[in-house]
This record gives structure tokens, sequence and C-alpha cells, in this order.
């Protein structure tokens, strides 16, 4: 038998089929589709190369740049270029109508914003915020741009609402550079968590939600974590393993005596295996996801040393061979343990979106140097992922053949 005559790879393979019914109308459906954002852009011209654009995205080039777009397209490459790379048109005016379109398709109390800093490397050095810094995707340090960015997450699915690129510190000090490449006045120098806050206050206020997740670039920052108990945003945020923690107990209560000061992960080590709780998850791609998850409640503390108020910790552990493990720490006093796990588990949904994006709307192609082309070329790919999540459910969750033409 040969491996696709495997019965498991026969079923893949037919939940993977897509007839040419369900594309049919794909062009038609994306001009409907943008007939709510085309009054953001100024002019006819801009609202014509928009089409373009989030056309060639949706299509099914090798590398969706600007260029092969407007080859595709037989339009001439410069309007293009410069649509995408300095056009005068308002981004953040597309990102908020994205945003009021999301609320009315996918709105959810129990919705999770999550913060997710993405790295894209560089080869040289003239584009704006290129540096070397932390790269995720390739794992190590290199030259790189590194960009936040905010999912939705719900029940229903993952949609993107916002995006800013981090400026280092060397660049926001450097006239010259800020210069060459556009950078606005207003824009300083912000840490990554930072950047993530303005991103939760500009889209908090257009889409309900529940939880705020974040990976241990955000966790890690206990002024992160601080501000947003004072907005009373309720989170669940990972940490490094090496987090100093202290076990206050599973009821923390007055006099309880201290525990001395631990690595999380040492601490994790040491916990009988009656205290793993088993908790389904739900289907994932490769089957029903299964972990086992411990909780208590801990104090930790900053980066000068001080003691921090009481949090909640959950570690959450995967059930394979190679186990992952996820030390979190949350200030949801008001809801039971699989609820926590399950808010953070959607944090990594929003993860495969954004490798969607990379690899379906060329969300990591492109070719502009200009912290306004960085920003314009973002808003239209998250626009065209908007676009493909649509078709998503419209299909009922199954691959609508996002790798095919838009001309359909």
């Amino acid at each position: 038998m040969s491996l696709l005559e495997h019965p498991t790879a026969q079923a893949l393979l037919s939940d993977a089929d897509v007839s040419a019914a369900d594309v049919r109308g794909c062009r038609r459906r994306l001009e409907g589709f943008l007939q709510r954002y085309l009054p953001r852009f100024y002019r006819e011209e801009q609202r014509e190369l928009a089409l373009v654009v989030l056309q060639g995205k949706l299509s099914n080039l090798e590398r969706k740049t600007s260029e092969p777009i407007a080859y595709l397209a037989d339009r001439p490459r410069k309007p293009v270029q410069h649509f995408v790379g300095a056009g005068v048109w308002d981004d953040e005016a597309v990102m908020a109508e994205l945003r009021r379109h999301v609320a009315e398709e996918m709105a959810d109390p129990d919705g999770v914003l999550v913060l997710d800093p993405s790295g894209f490397a560089k080869s040289g050095a003239a584009s704006c915020g290129v540096a070397r810094q932390w790269c995720g995707r390739l794992g190590k340090v290199d030259n790189c741009q590194v960009g936040v960015f905010l999912t939705y997450a719900t029940a229903r699915g993952y949609a993107p609402l916002d995006r800013q690129l981090y400026l280092p510190r060397e660049w926001a000090g450097d006239d010259e550079r800020r210069e060459e490449t556009h950078v606005p006045e207003a824009v300083t120098f912000q840490e990554s968590w930072r950047i993530g806050l303005d991103l939760l206050d500009r889209s908090g206020p257009d889409v309900p939600f529940g939880w705020v997740a974040g990976d241990d670039e955000f966790g890690r920052a206990s002024a992160f974590r601080a501000a947003l108990r004072q907005r009373g945003l309720r989170y669940v945020l990972d940490v490094p393993c090496n987090t100093s923690i202290r076990d206050l107990g599973e009821t923390p209560a007055p006099g309880h005596r201290l525990s001395p000061w631990r690595r999380v992960d040492e601490w994790a080590k040491a916990q009988p295996p009656s205290r793993w709780r088993r908790l389904e998850l739900g289907k994932g791609s490769k089957g029903p996801r299964v972990v086992r998850a411990l909780e208590t409640w801990v104090q930790t503390r900053d980066e000068r040393g001080r003691v921090g108020p009481v949090e909640r910790l959950v570690v959450i552990r995967t059930v394979a061979e190679e186990s992952q493990v996820w030390y979190t720490l949350s200030n949801a006093c008001d809801v039971a343990m699989p609820g926590v796990v399950q808010a953070h588990g959607r944090r990594h949904g929003a993860e495969e979106l954004f490798r969607a994006g990379k690899g379906e709307v060329g969300l990591g192609q492109y070719e502009v140097r200009g912290w306004v082309g960085w920003h314009h070329h973002r808003t239209l790919s998250l626009l065209a992922l908007w676009f493909l999540a649509l078709e998503k459910d419209r299909l009922g969750g199954e691959n609508p053949g996002l790798d095919g033409p838009a001309d359909a």
C-alpha cells in the first residue's frame, strides 16, 4: 500500500478537496468585500490599485511583491510600487474599518486578543528598523525587521486586527536614518510590550474580548502585566522557564508560611503526578488536543527584584512523546483552570494565522524600505488575510483553495 492509499491519507485528501463551485465567483466576492474599504482610499486610481494588489496577493504568484503583481494585472510597475511603498492614503483608517468588520462578523465577549512579535529577515541595512535582533522565525539573533501584531481569536475563528513596526533604540535616535525612511516625528522608541499596549488600546474599543494573551516577550515584562491589571483586562501570558516564583499555595491565606523562591520549571518538575489534570481542548489538525495542567498562586519579582502582587500560575504540558511546556501567569480569579488553558490555547491558532499570511498572501514578501511602505504593505496583506478567513468560514472551515487565482 502506498502512502497516499493509507486510510488516514485518504481522509486528509478528502477534507482538502475543494470543488470548482466552492471557489467560483471569488473575484466577485472580493470586489464585494472591498466595497466597504474602498472609500478609505482617496482617489479613484488608488481604489483601482487596491483591487489589483489584493487580487495579486490572493493569486498563485510565487512571489507576491509589487512588480509581479503589476505584471499579472498587465499594468505598469511603477504606479503599483508607489501605491504600496509611498502612496498618500490612510492605512490606519483601513485598519479601523477592518476591525469594525471583524466585530460585525465574529464578535465574542470571550474572545482573546493575541499579541505576537514577528521577525522578517532582511539582507541589507537601509530598510526602516532593520537591526541585529531576535528573529523568532529563524530562532536566532539576525538582521531583521520586527513587527508587533494583534489577532482576534474566538471559537469561530481568527482575524488580524493591527500591526506596528518595532523601531530599535538606535534607529529612534538617528535623525538621518529617520529622515531617509520617513519615520513620523511622533514615533519614539518603545519596547515591544508598550507597542502591544497601544495596539490593545486602539483595538479594544472596536471588538469585544475577554482575554489578552501573548508569548514570554510580553509576559516577562512585569510592567506590562501591571498595565493590563490597571486597565481591568484579564490576561494569560507566557513567562520564561527561569522565572523566579514563590508558591503561595492553591488557596493563599493571611499568615500563610512563605515558601522559598525557585525557578518555575524546577517547581513544576517537583510536583507529584496527582496534581496534574488532564484536559481536552477540542479537535486540532492532528486529532483531539490533549494537555495536562496544574496551577497555584504565586508571587514573582520584577526587573528590580521587587516582589509583585499575587498572580495565578498555570503550567501546561502537551501529551506527546516530545511534550511542550508553557509556564503562564494570569490574573483571572473568576475562571476555572480549563477556561484559562482554553484561552491560552487560542494563541497558537493566531500564530498559525500569521504563518498562513506569510505563505498565502505574501506578508513576508516586500521590497519597501520606509515606515509608510512597511505599514501600507502590512495593511494590504492583513486585508487579504481577513478576506481568506471569511472565505474559509463560508466554506465551513475547509481549505478554500487559497493558492488559486482570485479571478476564478
